[in-house]
């Protein structure tokens, strides 16, 4: 995660903006207002309102907030997909992609987001488990959708974080090498959520659809810490260059939350294996 580049001395901003000369002031990076972000800021925000009014729904119904049915699920997948939708979008502002390629990957995630929580929201107000049930032709097809819909997630970010890795991300120092982080770390809690999902279904479908749904508890802390580096790294990275730091400095602050980031997913890691 490291990157191994030297801090530059000038703002070089997003495909679409426009640049700074050398020598000139180094400008804050802002939310690009394009279409697709406007989109993207808009479905994450209504994800996120959903996430919040399940939590009432759960104040006021009550019922367990654990187990593979509970109020937990809309909320917290609610909270999780639209902020992790707008740090995409706006993430990805800083890589050095297409303007339409990259409208088209955002679209299909905004869609993808949609299609998830959607999924959970309705399961949760069936009382009927989301992921891993194979009850019913109905709720086999829910289950299967929003597997598909898990594998679709991963290839899409997977198409952004190989882009940051191919070219330098843009921006002030220290930004290129938290998108990069960010991103790297991303991939390790899609891969998790990957493997939880393809246990589940192993164990549904040979007949052990309670161990199912208990298998899935180690690996969660670890999907958990590494779903949001992608927007914490990033947004500190932001928040420093609007120090008086020195960029050298700042990079280093970068570098070294970045380390710290990773202490804790191998931390979770290590303690998923040994609750395996």
């Amino acid at each position: 995660m490291a990157d191994t580049h030297a801090p530059t001395p000038r703002f070089r901003p997003a495909a679409g903006t426009r640049g700074l000369g050398p020598g000139s002031a180094q400008a804050p990076a802002r939310f690009p207002v394009r279409r697709i972000d406007a989109l993207c800021l808009t479905v994450g925000l209504v994800l996120v309102g959903s996430g919040l009014a399940h939590l009432l729904v759960f104040a006021v119904e009550g019922g367990p907030w654990t187990g593979p049915v509970s109020w937990r699920k809309p909320v917290t997948f609610g909270l999780s997909f639209g902020v992790t939708l707008v740090a995409t979008a706006w993430v990805t502002s800083y890589l050095r992609v297409g303007p339409r390629l990259r409208a088209a990957l955002l679209g299909v995630f905004a869609a993808d987001c949609v299609v998830e929580v959607g999924g959970i929201t309705l399961q949760a107000w069936r009382g009927v488990p989301s992921h891993l049930d194979m009850e019913t032709p109905f709720d086999t097809a829910v289950s299967l959708t929003l597997a598909v819909g898990g594998g679709v997630l991963v290839a899409l970010l997977g198409v952004f974080a190989v882009a940051s890795f191919r070219h330098r991300p843009t921006g002030p120092a220290g930004v290129p090498l938290a998108v990069r982080s960010g991103f790297a770390v991303l991939l390790v809690g899609l891969a998790s959520g990957a493997v939880m999902i393809a246990r589940g279904v192993v164990l549904t479908r040979t007949g052990h659809q309670e161990a199912a749904y208990h298998s899935t508890a180690p690996l969660k802390p670890l999907h958990a810490v590494s779903l949001h580096a992608v927007l914490v790294l990033p947004a500190m990275a932001l928040l420093l260059s609007r120090t008086s730091w020195s960029e050298r400095t700042r990079w280093r602050a970068v570098a070294l939350a970045t380390g710290c980031y990773g202490a804790a997913v191998v931390g979770a890691g290590v303690w998923a294996a040994l609750t395996w």
